[in-house]
């Protein structure tokens, strides 16, 4: 409607040229010239009439908007028969990714040249919007965990800028989580480094007073040695950590932080917390200390749980 009112003004005021308004707007001459005349046969019938009644009609049509013709189109309709096959791909594309084989599963295209070599007659965009219906319907559910004291416990390394003694210094931050309780405890450390890795743990369970029967790692370095098809071999020292306490040990599936979710935001609050208000120090055991007691302040908050936060089952 706007470039309706637009192309009449233009003609009617500025006295412009079909060619230049429609240069100057960016539709098509034609166009302008259908507008153009619509007005002035209304108009003309405006003029010619006596009837009041049929007077207001006119003028109501001629500043309403455009109307356009529509050609009856034949619709390709996605049979239930060509969903399911549809529907193959996709499941085959899932089998292939839970096999490592992510960059050779089949596009939006490659489903459709499949469908048409097999005779299937549906267009591209019939497929895609097809595929993507699908994909929504069986896109991945969370739910949400039961856990027992003493069961699970996350662990992940966070980053932190601090000033110690005058300078600044990018410190890794060890951070275990029980998913239970949501009890934290975190370390700081100056290196990612299979000797930070363990006495971490060694201080996080003298400080809990026992071990919890599974810990939870992403796939970072000091706790995947190596990828195995879709299976990761623990490092050595993961395994003798393991031995030593007695605890099992999962992997999350790679890019799936929501495995251990308790840890991830464990990571984001505790430094917030601790160092959004301090961030200088004499030295690196000040700056432990302080992030100890920030630690066990957080922790004496109240919970949902009826059960202490800090169970262990040693």
């Amino acid at each position: 409607m706007n470039k309706k009112q637009e192309v009449l003004l233009k003609y009617l005021r500025e006295g412009r040229s079909q060619r230049e308004i429609a240069s100057e707007i960016g539709v098509d001459r034609k166009t302008v010239s259908k507008y153009i005349k619509e007005y002035e046969n209304k108009k003309i019938e405006i003029e010619q009439c006596n009837d009041d009644v049929h007077t207001g009609e006119l003028i109501q049509n001629l500043v309403e908007a455009p109307k356009y013709k529509v050609g009856v189109r034949t619709k390709r309709v996605m049979t239930q028969e060509i969903e399911q096959k549809v529907m193959a791909h996709l499941q085959e594309n899932d089998a292939k990714r839970q096999k490592g084989l992510r960059k050779q599963v089949k596009k939006p295209i490659d489903v459709f040249e499949a469908l048409e070599s097999e005779g299937v007659e549906a267009s591209y965009s019939t497929v895609l919007r097809t595929i993507r219906q699908l994909e929504r319907k069986v896109k991945e559910a969370f739910i949400k965990g039961s856990y027992i004291p003493g069961d699970i416990c996350e662990f992940d390394w966070g980053e932190v800028k601090v000033n110690i003694n005058g300078k600044w210094r990018k410190l890794q931050m060890a951070v275990f989580t029980s998913a239970f309780g949501n009890y934290r405890m975190a370390f700081l450390f100056m290196k990612q480094k299979m000797e930070c890795f363990q006495e971490a743990h060694a201080l996080f369970f003298k400080e809990t007073g026992g071990v919890y029967q599974t810990m939870v790692y992403d796939n970072m370095r000091v706790a995947v040695k190596r990828f195995v098809g879709t299976e990761k071999e623990p490092t050595d020292g993961l395994l003798k950590l393991s031995l030593y306490y007695g605890f099992h040990f999962r992997f999350c599936n790679v890019r799936r932080g929501n495995e251990k979710g308790h840890v991830e935001r464990s990571v984001e609050v505790i430094r917030r917390k601790a160092f959004a208000f301090r961030d200088t120090f004499e030295t690196i055991e000040a700056a432990n200390q302080y992030l100890y007691e920030i630690c066990e302040i957080r922790n004496r908050k109240p919970q949902v749980s009826s059960f202490s936060r800090k169970t262990c089952p040693k």
